[in-house]
């Protein structure tokens, strides 16, 4: 016996109307999202970064390939965190033309809210095969601090976690 069923013109709508939301945020509301890169706007491009804590600091790593040291820039401000910068596309064709060109020329900027207090001013930064590398010291009032438990006849003390 043969399963019948009613066509629903609204679902079909419905599904059409996914489809041309989504083709309209592809071309314009995220155009670089859509191709992989990690920030709308062309002329700004996206910085992947990772940060992680360790006993006593905050470390943060990018990526920023084919960037100089000297064309990055580093601030912290109360818990945030900026890194900005600019990159350039030196290669000028003389004869011939492009295929593809898809390296460009711009700059980027990363905010990072951080999760606790730091030093800045012990804050250590390197760089090496496009990858930067910022340690920050963690403020003494946001490091982990073990508190004793003491019996009814003796004081305790406290003691900063190792």
């Amino acid at each position: 016996m043969a399963n019948l069923t009613r066509w629903d013109p609204f679902n079909e709508m419905l599904t059409l109307r996914q489809a041309m939301d989504r083709l309209f945020e592809d071309a314009w509301v995220s155009p670089w999202a859509a191709r992989g890169h990690a920030s709308g706007d062309s002329r700004t491009m996206g910085l992947p970064v990772d940060l992680y804590e360790t006993g006593d600091d905050l470390v943060l790593t990018a990526t920023v390939p084919g960037v100089k040291p000297e064309d990055i820039d580093i601030t912290v401000q109360g818990d945030v965190l900026t890194i900005k910068g600019q990159f350039n596309s030196e290669d000028k064709l003389e004869e011939g033309s492009y295929h593809r060109h898809e390296r460009r020329s711009g700059s980027f900027y990363r905010q990072v809210a951080l999760p606790s207090a730091v030093k800045s001013d012990a804050a250590e930064a390197s760089f090496e095969h496009g990858v930067l590398k910022l340690r920050l010291p963690k403020a003494d009032e946001a490091k982990e601090r073990k508190i004793p438990v003491s019996s009814a006849g003796s004081t305790p003390q406290i003691e900063q976690a190792a």
